[in-house]
């Protein structure tokens, strides 16, 4: 009686042991089918914003291409003003684009003792350059305007062995209409009771 007693009671905790086993197999099967369905999740939310991204940016690009692009041609008057009088002014033109930029550049090196008989180079003359880009009210402008020139003899104190150099830079950026003069930026020269102007007028060629 005793001896079936123990085989029993063995029985018993054989089966307990063996579901114990299955319940933490099948517990740890469900925490790893619960890990590779999150994997999986994230692989696919993953895969399509990657898709849309994709999606996104080739449709701004077609977007772009269909964009017309428009010309223009910028006219700049670089104008001498002495107590609201014009005395003089110089023009330059350019072709651009909208949302390009180029510039003008013209001018003079001119030779400068630096010492010991050696010489280095300035540049005198006209650096003009812009950016123009469209807006619905108007065409968005930056200019970046370098420009010198050799003082006249009144401006200088006579005692100068090599010629005096004026010079005066404008940056600006302003929101232009086409067709319309603007002066973007204007400067006092300091030794003089002149003042320089520089003028754009934007026309839209097609």
């Amino acid at each position: 009686m005793s001896k079936t007693k123990a085989i029993l009671t063995m029985a018993i905790l054989g089966s307990m042991i063996g579901w114990g086993t299955v319940g933490r197999a099948q517990e740890a099967e469900s925490l790893a089918d619960k890990s590779a369905r999150a994997t999986n999740e994230k692989l696919k939310a993953e895969a399509k914003q990657s898709a849309e991204n994709k999606q996104g940016a080739e449709s701004a690009a077609q977007s772009d291409r269909e964009k017309p692009v428009h010309a223009y041609r910028l006219d700049f008057s670089v104008n001498e003003l002495e107590d609201g009088k014009k005395l003089n002014s110089r023009q330059y033109s350019l072709n651009l684009n909208a949302d390009d930029a180029n510039e003008i550049k013209i001018g003079t090196k001119v030779p400068v003792d630096s010492g010991h008989e050696q010489f280095q180079y300035m540049d005198v003359g006209t650096s003009i350059w812009c950016r123009i880009g469209e807006r619905p009210d108007g065409i968005a402008m930056s200019v970046r305007a370098d420009i010198s020139n050799f003082a006249i003899p009144e401006q200088g104190t006579g005692r100068e062995p090599h010629p005096m150099i004026r010079q005066f830079r404008i940056n600006a950026s302003t929101l232009a209409v086409p067709g319309k003069p603007m002066v973007v930026g204007s400067v006092d020269d300091p030794n003089s009771k002149r003042q320089f102007q520089l003028e754009v007028t934007a026309t839209k060629l097609r």
